[in-house]
């Protein structure tokens, strides 16, 4: 049996790193719109570009939203604003309705759930995989919020992590 000892500074360089999947929702996570008969979307500060570009690097991104499509694929598309970013996208289609409100089943994403993170301001919309989860406080208009690029560092370290590991201890 032969062996080969990686050095530990391979160990951490992307390409020695399995790529894992972040899930990001849309409404009041990435973005917020206001309705007065015009649709007009708001950014959260350090959307785009900072966080989406930062994070692309390390994470294939998938867009999951309980919104339907005709708006959801709108907003990822001017997020995405021609970068083929944001290729994978999920609609309320892809939800299961229970209660009064939208699932996301993440196993709709990827078979391999301990690949698959999401980011989303829901806690309901993420019931059926609370360990694969980041919360993240609703965003409506803030000017002064930095809360997707106070997650940079802990994403970072996500992707070389086990992610239950990472994401229990987060939560204690």
């Amino acid at each position: 049996m032969e062996f080969h000892f990686i050095h530990p500074q391979e160990a951490f360089t992307n390409d020695a790193v399995k790529r894992k999947i972040l899930v990001l929702d849309l409404d009041e996570t990435l973005i917020h719109s206001h309705h007065d008969g015009v649709l007009r979307p708001t950014v959260r500060p350090g959307t785009p570009p900072d966080f989406i570009l930062k994070v692309s690097q390390w994470y294939e991104l998938v867009v999951f939203t309980a919104s339907m499509e005709i708006y959801g694929s709108a907003v990822a598309d001017k997020l995405d604003n021609n970068r083929d970013i944001l290729k994978r996208r999920y609609y309320r289609q892809h939800c299961t309705l229970d209660l009064g409100s939208y699932i996301k089943d993440l196993s709709v994403v990827h078979s391999d759930l301990s690949s698959i993170v999401i980011l989303d301001n829901s806690p309901g919309a993420y019931r059926s995989h609370p360990d694969n989860a980041i919360p993240i406080k609703s965003w409506f208009s803030d000017p002064s919020d930095t809360a997707l690029l106070n997650l940079l560092p802990m994403l970072d370290a996500l992707r070389y992590l086990g992610l239950f590991s990472m994401l229990r201890a987060e939560s204690c």
